[in-house]
């Protein structure tokens, strides 16, 4: 189902009373029962008769029970439906809301989307994974949330801008072709330690994206290289080999600094050696930078090698 504008919406974004700086840490009750309307207009609300259904409601609800050490959400819930989502528009830990979201957005993108003749027959449902993810994703936006679903993955965003432009296209990209999946699966871990504020474990994936990244794609033109290499070492690799066109090379004479100093500086300064007799924090911010920063670089790689020839 199509979000619809109300008046009352107008009237808000006329006014400029619609949320334009992103938080992390609060998911509004409005929202949540948005999301349950989503879900519901994509696998059902009414189970009973609904076999596909019900077995995915089954499945979510047993993932959550065994991964949160429950013998059940909810003991008065009657159906896996009711308790997952009755838990969901309780819970006071927004992390745990954010993880019944990403499970179960996960499984609409996947089995739903895979078995979705044996989903459209049930009553109430009125929309395609594709819509539901659309939605979502529009809900979070609305809300004034930094999450969005992608490749999978509620991915953290600080800036739509940066994500439309570089991080999404990069998951896009490297979702599409085989040879990235080291890079593709490095890259949302980075995501995913970013979201948790894990940020030297975000510094470290990061740095393996993008070395994995120029790995594949001497793999792909068969150029030698070692496994061990480092960063600094496949990048001049790209150089010698002329990833970067030699008209581009003056213009674009930073670009080398950047792809050297950028990701594996801060990576070796903050994330990569020992700490000595003080532990060293990682700043929100740094990983932040260092996270799209990647995602630019990632994107710059692969389009150069489209390009090569």
């Amino acid at each position: 189902m199509s979000i619809y504008e109300l008046f009352s919406k107008k009237q808000k974004k006329l006014r400029g009373e619609m949320p334009d700086v992103y938080q992390y840490k609060k998911i509004p009750n409005s929202l949540r029962v948005q999301i349950v309307h989503i879900v519901g207009d994509t696998i059902g609300f009414d189970v009973k008769y609904n076999r596909a259904a019900n077995e995915v409601y089954s499945y979510i609800n047993k993932i959550l029970c065994k991964e949160y050490g429950l013998f059940t959400l909810n003991e008065r819930a009657n159906s896996n439906f009711s308790a997952i989502y009755d838990y969901f528009l309780n819970e006071q830990d927004y992390e745990k809301c954010l993880d019944i979201i990403e499970l179960t957005f996960s499984v609409i993108d996947t089995y739903v989307r895979n078995n979705e003749y044996e989903f459209r027959s049930t009553q109430g449902v009125t929309q395609n994974p594709d819509a539901a993810i659309d939605e979502l994703n529009q809900r979070f936006k609305e809300s004034g949330i930094g999450y969005q679903f992608e490749s999978g993955k509620l991915i953290r965003i600080d800036s739509q801008i940066i994500h439309s432009e570089a991080v999404k296209p990069v998951l896009y990209l490297l979702g599409s072709d085989k040879k990235y999946k080291g890079a593709n699966d490095e890259f949302l871990s980075a995501h995913g330690h970013y979201r948790h504020s894990r940020y030297k474990e975000c510094l470290n994936d990061c740095l393996k994206s993008f070395e994995s990244m120029m790995k594949a794609i001497h793999e792909k033109r068969g150029w030698p290289y070692n496994k061990k290499d480092t960063a600094k070492k496949l990048i001049d690799s790209c150089f010698t080999n002329k990833l970067i066109p030699d008209y581009l090379q003056d213009q674009l004479s930073s670009i080398r600094m950047l792809l050297e100093s950028g990701i594996s500086k801060i990576r070796n300064r903050e994330g990569g050696h020992g700490q000595g007799a003080e532990v060293s924090s990682v700043p929100e911010y740094l990983a932040s930078y260092a996270l799209h920063l990647t995602a630019t670089n990632l994107l710059f790689l692969a389009k150069c090698e489209e390009k090569y020839r």
